[in-house]
This record gives C-alpha cells, sequence and structure tokens, in this order.
C-alpha cells in the first residue's frame, strides 16, 4: 500500500502517467499543443485512485498539467523557432493578454466549484474536435490577422481557455491563425511560442490558488500542481516534444487530426457523465 492504495494499482497508473507523457511530447510538436487534454483525464483517474476530494481534483489536474507542460512548450517553441516557422509578432502581441486570460481562470480556480471546470473542458474540447474533425484549409474569417482590440481580444481568450482546460493553448490559437491565413505550419510553430508564457503563469497561478486548500491536497503538492505528477510526466514529454516538432513538417496529419479529435469528444463525454453522475 502507498498512501493507501494498493501498489499493483499504483503501478497501473503511474504507467498510464508516463505513457501519457509520451503522447504529450508529440502532441506537442505536431499541432503546437501541449497536450493537456491527454495529462488532464489521465491525472483525473489517478487523483480519483489516490481519494483527492471531488470539489478540488479537477484544478489539481489542470493545475499540474500546466506544469507539466511547460518544459515541453518551451522545448516545442525552441524547436519550431529553429526552422524559422514562428510569426515572432503574433507571440508578442499575445503574451500579455494571455497572461491576463490565465490570470482570470486561476482566481476562478480559488472560488468557483468544480463543475465549471468540467463544463470548460467538454466546451473547449468540442469546439477542438469539431474544428479537428470538419474544418478545412479553405476556411477563413479575413486574409490577414487584425490589429489593435482584436489581437488583445484574442490573446485574452487563449489564455482563459487555456487556463480552464489545463492546456497550452496550441490548440485554440492554431485554429484562430488558420482561420485568418496563416499557414498550418507557420500557425503551429507560433502556437508553441504563445503556450510558453501560458503554462508558466498557469502553474504559479494554480498552486498560489490552490495553497488555501493544502490541507486536504495529497502529499509533495504546491498548492493546485502535485509535484509526483510533475516529476513523473514532464521529463518525458519534454524529451519527445521535438521529435513531434520535426514530425510536422514531415507527415500529413489528416488521419491524426481525425483520431484526436475522436479521442477529445471520448473524454468530454467521460465529464459530462461525472457531471451528471
Amino acid at each position: 500500500m502507498i498512501m493507501g492504495v494498493p501498489a499493483a494499482e499504483l503501478a497501473w497508473l503511474v504507467a498510464g502517467i508516463l505513457a501519457a507523457g509520451i503522447v504529450t511530447g508529440i502532441l506537442a510538436g505536431l499541432f503546437g499543443i501541449g497536450g493537456g487534454a491527454v495529462i488532464v483525464p489521465v491525472l483525473y483517474e489517478f487523483f480519483r485512485v489516490l481519494g483527492v476530494p471531488e470539489d478540488i481534483r479537477m484544478q489539481l489536474c489542470i493545475g499540474t498539467s500546466l506544469a507539466i507542460i511547460v518544459p515541453t512548450s518551451v522545448r516545442s517553441y525552441r524547436a519550431h523557432r529553429a526552422k524559422g516557422a514562428v510569426i515572432g509578432g503574433v507571440v508578442r502581441q499575445w503574451a500579455i493578454p494571455a497572461i491576463a486570460g490565465v490570470a482570470v481562470g486561476a482566481v476562478a480556480a480559488a472560488f468557483a466549484p468544480a463543475a465549471v471546470f468540467k463544463i470548460a473542458f467538454v466546451v473547449i474540447a468540442a469546439f477542438i474536435a469539431a474544428k479537428l474533425l470538419f474544418g478545412r484549409d479553405s476556411w477563413r474569417l479575413a486574409p490577414d490577422l487584425p490589429g489593435g482590440a482584436a489581437m488583445a481580444s484574442y490573446g485574452f481568450i487563449v489564455g482563459l481557455c487555456s487556463s480552464l482546460m489545463g492546456v497550452a493553448g496550441g490548440s485554440i490559437s492554431t485554429a484562430i491563425l488558420t482561420l485568418y491565413g496563416k499557414p498550418i505550419h507557420n500557425a503551429v510553430a507560433t502556437s508553441s511560442g504563445v503556450g510558453v508564457p501560458i503554462t508558466i503563469a498557469g502553474a504559479v497561478g494554480y498552486a498560489l490558488a490552490g495553497l488555501p486548500h493544502q490541507s486536504v491536497l495529497p502529499p509533495f503538492s504546491i498548492g493546485f500542481v502535485s509535484l509526483i505528477g510533475f516529476v513523473i510526466m514532464a521529463p518525458v514529454s519534454s524529451l519527445v516534444a521535438s521529435w513531434g516538432a520535426r514530425l510536422t513538417h514531415r507527415l500529413p496529419k489528416r488521419r491524426l487530426e481525425i483520431a484526436f479529435g475522436l479521442f477529445l469528444l471520448l473524454i468530454a463525454a467521460r465529464f459530462v457523465a461525472s457531471l451528471v453522475a
């Protein structure tokens, strides 16, 4: 028994986290995402078995996910930047508004019920899945990105959604950039850059937001960030992120997009079931 959990069951969960770490890293480089959509549901089951209270479990998953994604996002961004694919102006325009959005999400983590974060995960995952499954390269809102307040608003939305779902915002920002005519490879690369400030601010924000709940959190947690989850998954996902970044310039991604879209719908259904149970 480890922390009250049978060793065999805990071993399977750790294996699942390691596998999710590999998938996370590949997804980070391949799609410009941090892989939080994979991490959060795995951690949710992990913390359920550990007996983390339902009313803070989702927040712990999101905060830990954001912390795990930090090194993955950095490695993915560096790999894409080395290929000259990052649109630097977008990263600079979105960074501050995105951090503001993350801050709003972190404040919500301190006070809002867990159902808010499950609903946010379901809605955002369904949006990303719809774009992956049914989106077309020909879809356009305009031939080029807007300026001023519109760009700041997009940055804020990306940051807020990321903070509520536990992701780096890559899928959302990639969708926005492609809808404004940016090539997919540039959109993916730029999204990885936007994910760096989002994940750093998100991890810090959730750590602070969870401090009042420290007494009911698992051992080795700093607020809503589990160091156990971070230590197990972060090195693996970070290591393989550069592999995914190289693959994105070589492989047709349509089958992977379909598979990932269906996976998101499955996870969304899982959280819907937990809401009505």
